[in-house]
């Protein structure tokens, strides 16, 4: 009984079997990549070097990676190895690639990147099939070189990060890591990558880590990372909401504590198009991105960096909603810069911008505070911003709205016209003002010849009021000045006295 069990038990292989069994495999292997080698015309001694396929260590290789698959020399050229050996080649390379080498290593930073560029040349071909063993390598190799942690700022940290008149800092390492990035942007934007397996390994941490190479000094870097970031959130439907919350946690951060950052233009380029995309009704999502990022966005210095695309961002919530455009102008007047003449020159330009596509109703509501911050604006010693206040009435849209609540905003506008017809220092303001008064007085000559009388009272009630306040103050001056005499020689005589007495 106890034979019979044992006899159908599977008999272990001896050790001169197994050895045998090898040389029989490498043997084929050999036969077969010999003939591809003589088709291609390698040199004896390159040949002989390449013309086996080795299984290699799982040390180098780990199984996680390459379980199933025999891992092939990455050295190997991809024309090299016959067709269903390209596959398993490509994982090797990228493997390969996971490596990180010091940037005085020329000669294998140099081995690495002609590496990386055969992978790119290979995905682009179309011949990479991405599996998941292919995908889980790719997402190892981009950990491996992208994510890192960046040397501490060296720009003075008043100015916010980085000005427009900042030179770029470039990375040093970037000749590897554009092929990397040029490797991920192929692979998100593959048709044959299967999203569903995909997203187990481009995950949330993935992401978030992604979001913070947005801070990159490198220019060239953000400008990868943005189309990378577009393309992932295109792909992606089920990481659109984590995606949009970790873009919106960058710009609070931003803010309202730190006020540097790099990488806040090429983020809002990817929500400026993200918003084109949003269906209506707006959710009360993206109406609380727009009321607690958007609009806090004016506030830090550094506006002018990112001040195109956040104009575009606020335009595209307008067009889809018109009834936002009095919420913005009202955020736009709450951070209206007060002695900074740039900002002050960027906001004049959004405002034009919004008042072409705000609806009646909607102005309405914001004409009045809105003309009076235009009025300080008329009256500007900067002529820059003065001249940008004037040039608003050469816009057709925006005339006929002052046109229609001419009531309203007329006796806002004639004290600061006047104003600048007494004082202004520059001619070319001066022949702006002039021009706007005529346009006015075409419009309504009656409404303007009444506030031009009504101001011409209340200036003579202001003079009256002068005048009085100072009459008051002399008399007031005058009775208190023999008071301050007596008591004066009231403490001078009074010691005397105590001292006589005594």
């Amino acid at each position: 009984m106890l034979k019979q069990i044992l006899s159908k038990l599977p008999r272990k292989l001896q050790k001169s079997e197994s050895t045998d069994a090898a040389t029989n495999d490498s043997g084929n292997n050999t036969s077969r990549l010999g003939h591809v080698f003589q088709c291609t015309n390698v040199g004896s001694a390159f040949s002989s070097k390449l013309n086996v396929v080795k299984r290699v260590s799982s040390a180098v290789f780990p199984a996680s990676i390459a379980a199933g698959a025999e891992a092939v020399d990455p050295h190997l050229s991809f024309k090299d190895v016959q067709n269903p050996q390209k596959q398993n080649l490509f994982i090797s390379k990228l493997n390969y690639c996971c490596e990180v080498f010091d940037l005085n290593d020329m000669e294998k930073q140099d081995l690495k990147r002609q590496m990386l560029i055969d992978v790119v040349d290979f995905v682009t071909s179309g011949s990479a099939k991405f599996t998941e063993t292919a995908i889980s390598a790719v997402c190892k190799l981009c950990v491996a070189n992208l994510f890192r942690i960046f040397p501490p700022k060296s720009r003075s940290t008043s100015t916010g990060g980085e000005t427009e008149d900042d030179e770029p800092i470039f990375d040093p390492a970037w000749s590897l890591l554009q092929n990397v990035y040029d490797l991920l942007l192929h692979f998100v934007s593959s048709n044959s990558l299967d999203a569903k397996v995909a997203k187990k390994y481009l995950d949330h941490a993935f992401i978030l880590r992604l979001l913070d190479l947005f801070d990159s000094d490198d220019p060239r870097e953000r400008d990868c990372l943005k189309t990378i970031l577009h393309r992932v959130y295109g792909k992606f439907m089920i990481h659109r909401p984590f995606i949009r919350k970790g873009i919106s946690n960058v710009m609070y951060c931003f803010v309202f504590e730190t006020e540097r950052h790099n990488g806040i233009a090429e983020l809002l380029e990817i929500f400026g198009s993200v918003i084109t995309g949003f269906a209506l009704p707006l959710k009360e999502e993206h109406k609380t991105f727009l009321w607690r990022v958007l609009i806090p966005l004016h506030r830090p210095k550094s506006v002018g960096i990112y001040h195109q695309q956040l104009t575009y961002c606020i335009v595209q919530f307008i067009d889809k909603d018109p009834k936002l455009a009095s919420t913005v102008i009202k955020g736009l007047l709450r951070y209206w810069p007060l002695t900074n003449s740039q900002k002050e020159l960027m906001f004049l330009s959004e405002i034009e911008e919004i008042l072409e596509m705000i609806t009646m109703v909607e102005f309405q509501k914001i004409m009045v505070p809105l003309f009076r911050r235009l009025g300080y604006c008329l009256n500007s010693s900067h002529y820059q911003v003065a001249e940008k206040a004037h040039l608003l009435w050469n816009n057709e849209h925006i005339i006929n709205l002052i046109a229609q609540n001419r009531q309203t905003i007329i006796p806002i506008i004639i004290p600061a016209l006047e104003q600048n017809t007494q004082k202004h220092w520059n001619n070319a303001i001066l022949n702006l003002t002039s021009n706007v008064k005529k346009l006015v007085h075409d419009m309504d000559e009656e409404l303007v010849l009444a506030c031009q009388l009504d101001l011409k009272e209340e200036q003579s009630r202001s003079i009256a009021a002068a005048e009085k306040r100072k009459l008051a103050w002399e008399q007031l001056e005058n009775v208190a000045t023999p008071q301050l005499i007596s008591t004066t020689v009231s403490f001078l005589v009074e010691p005397a006295t105590c001292a006589v007495t005594g």
